[in-house]
């Protein structure tokens, strides 16, 4: 592999091993407006965006996640450490979830440590996760460099230099996609399987006993989705 292949690899695992997130002690430790919300997140999730122009977190965002249960109604107009937090989940999670998968975590997550009166709060819940996501960036880089030297020479018969490039690079970011694929179906699995019944049988209790409806899941994605690109 030449320099510049080198060079270029030090700095992808370097992007992957060293995310810029916001940290338990980058968050205020009072209550913020609306404009000191999203202020705070365009400062510190500036350079997850990847053009310039890219929406990070909205007015219109914010009270749609409100609106749909995602966060808790603001106390007098003013979001508190824990609307930060679950802000931050969302953000994250959004970017390869649909809004409704979103929903049905973090849904569960305000109701049950939003406030007070939970045996661990948002803070010790979002410190933990952060450690987690450290060592899971961390154990990332020894796949993606055997991916990568994989790529490298996985067309190597083809005589073409600039054709062989291409699929040398195409095959590296197929290998990457199927492994975001096959996570990805396993996370929605996970939520199907064991998020969905749960929330259903809690709102059951909820309602007294009532029978809850199951909306077209596909409308709700597409109206929702349609909701936060705004």
């Amino acid at each position: 592999m030449d320099r510049e292949w080198r060079r270029y690899l030090r700095e992808l695992l370097d992007s992957v091993q060293n995310p810029d997130y916001i940290r338990p002690h980058d968050i205020p430790n009072i209550d913020l407006y609306m404009d000191q919300v999203t202020t705070f997140m365009d400062e510190h999730l500036e350079t997850t965006k990847r053009f310039e122009d890219d929406k990070l977190l909205t007015k219109t965002m914010i009270n749609n996640y409100t609106k749909n249960h995602l966060l808790p109604n603001p106390a007098k107009k003013k979001y508190t450490k824990g609307h930060m937090y679950l802000l931050v989940f969302i953000y994250y999670l959004k970017n390869f979830m649909s809004i409704s998968d979103v929903k049905r975590i973090v849904e569960p997550m305000q109701e049950m440590f939003y406030g007070p009166d939970s045996d661990i709060s948002l803070d010790e819940i979002y410190a933990k996760i952060v450690d987690v996501e450290k060592e899971v960036a961390q154990g990332l880089g020894k796949d993606v460099m055997k991916k990568f030297m994989r790529s490298r020479n996985a067309f190597n018969e083809v005589k073409g230099e600039e054709e062989r490039e291409f699929l040398n690079i195409f095959s590296f970011i197929a290998m990457l996609s199927f492994d975001v694929y096959l996570k990805k179906a396993m996370i929605e699995k996970i939520i199907d399987e064991l998020l969905v019944p749960a929330q259903e049988e809690r709102k059951t209790k909820k309602d007294g006993g009532k029978k809850t409806a199951k909306g077209d899941g596909k409308k709700e994605d597409a109206a929702e989705e349609a909701k936060d690109a705004e």
